[in-house]
């Protein structure tokens, strides 16, 4: 007497009205598999390890965020706040933040070398407005 494995514990277990078995088209680790989001986030976390790289001391201690939009309904002491990203200082033992916003930055650019630029420069400029220094002191780079 033979014991087979029930359905739900083979690999593939379905095969709708004859059409073949039932598995991804694609793999994890081809690009078509990886999101607008996944990709921008990759993009921002290569920033940071970048920019950590040449000013340790001063992106340690920031914690960085990204957010699909910025708020629709900003409270009144903000000013004019940023459209692609925004700086909060430190204070009240909350370490210092800066938040990226993916869907204003993703509309912006036509294409991925436009939105790797748009990161960095983002990224520095918030940094400089939080340490109270120039962009180019902190990337020579920026704007350009």
């Amino acid at each position: 007497m033979t014991h087979e494995l029930p359905p739900w514990h083979r690999a593939v277990y379905r095969n709708t009205h004859g059409r073949g078995v039932r598995r991804p088209t694609f793999g994890t680790r081809l690009p078509r598999y990886r999101t607008r989001c996944g990709v921008f986030d990759d993009l921002v976390a290569a920033q940071i390890r970048r920019l950590s790289s040449g000013w340790p001391e001063l992106v340690r201690s920031v914690q960085f965020g990204v957010e699909d939009v910025p708020p629709s309904d900003p409270t009144p002491w903000d000013g004019t706040s940023g459209v692609y990203s925004r700086s909060f200082p430190a204070g009240r033992g909350v370490p210092p933040r800066i938040i990226l916003y993916r869907m204003p930055i993703q509309h912006q650019t036509r294409n991925r070398m436009e939105l790797e630029l748009i990161i960095r420069d983002e990224l520095v400029q918030q940094l400089a407005e939080l340490y109270g220094r120039s962009p180019e002191q902190i990337d020579p780079m920026w704007g350009k």
